[in-house]
């Protein structure tokens, strides 16, 4: 096995505290992850990770051979950085990780990728959708895309892209069949489609309602975003859903937008990635085409 990669697979587990977590975020399976650890306990001579069913920890080698390990892997892309500066065409090429949410990730960021990948094909990229804050550094990531108020950071630069927009909307046979609603109170009415996650736990949000969600009722919920806009675009009842998410509908007529002037303004939607005086190309490409495909002012 590469060593170089099994150093990378050894930070992560550190960084991520098991086996599977590191296995998603280095897309491998559980089982490579513990031959490279046991490749390199081999190599050195020694365990690197006290495990038991429950939990695991660093030994006293495994914890000074991770501090060795991100001196390392740093230094790596330090020199792979400097060698692909130095090319004569300055082409965009090598391994591109990003990271971004699920819906969002699915929709507007997986077109920009595939157009990048039809522009520059020496790149590879990795697209992990996950709805959770992964870690630029630790993880490898070279660019993020993050929902939601930022924390101040010396170490990353931030971009603005289009706000993250909730809207209400229905097909033009279900507001034909039960009528139009114009105002919140009137959803208590109709047939309305939920997110399982935000019918537990979030509920439907107006301004004129203040902070406390609306608790409404219908025949049909599920995690998956994709079936809620099937279901609406089919006649099934009125949804809450990501605008990018039903933009091609809208566009078509196929759903119609409901109340809003009454929804809460958008989550801020930035494009993250390591401060660096000299950006890759791989990278400055990239955020170069997500501007212009996902920035304020493609709107």
């Amino acid at each position: 096995m590469d060593k170089l990669r099994s150093m990378a697979v050894f930070v992560a587990v550190a960084d991520t505290g098991s086996f599977a977590a590191a296995a998603e975020a280095e897309d491998l399976s559980a089982v490579m992850v513990g031959k490279h650890i046991r490749q390199l306990e081999q190599h050195l001579g020694a365990r690197l990770l006290q495990r038991d069913t429950r939990k695991q920890r660093l030994t006293e080698v495994g914890a000074a051979f991770l501090d060795d390990c991100r001196r390392i892997l740093d230094q790596v892309r330090q020199a792979e950085a400097v060698a692909e500066r130095l090319r004569d065409d300055a082409r965009p090429s090598g391994r591109l990780r990003v990271t971004a949410p699920l819906t969002l990730g699915g929709s507007a960021v997986a077109a920009v990728v595939a157009e990048y990948l039809q522009r520059y094909p020496e790149v590879s990229v990795e697209l992990v959708l996950a709805d959770r804050l992964s870690d630029l550094i630790a993880e490898a990531f070279d660019v993020a895309i993050r929902i939601g108020p930022l924390a101040d950071s010396d170490h990353l630069t931030a971009r603005p892209l289009r706000p993250y927009r909730m809207i209400v909307c229905a097909s033009p046979d279900y507001l034909r069949r039960h009528g139009t609603p114009t105002e919140p109170a009137h959803l208590a009415e109709h047939n309305c489609l939920h997110h399982l996650l935000w019918h537990r736990n979030a509920g439907w949000r107006f301004d004129a309602l203040g902070p406390e969600p609306l608790q409404l009722h219908g025949n049909f919920a599920t995690n998956h975003g994709e079936a809620l806009r099937r279901a609406a675009v089919a006649g099934c009842g009125i949804v809450l859903q990501p605008e990018v998410l039903l933009a091609d509908d809208l566009a078509s007529g196929r759903l119609v937008r409901l109340l809003e002037d009454q929804l809460p303004p958008p989550r801020p939607v930035h494009l993250l990635y390591p401060r660096d005086r000299q950006p890759l190309p791989k990278l400055s490409r990239f955020v170069e085409l997500a501007m212009q495909r996902m920035g304020p002012e493609s709107e």
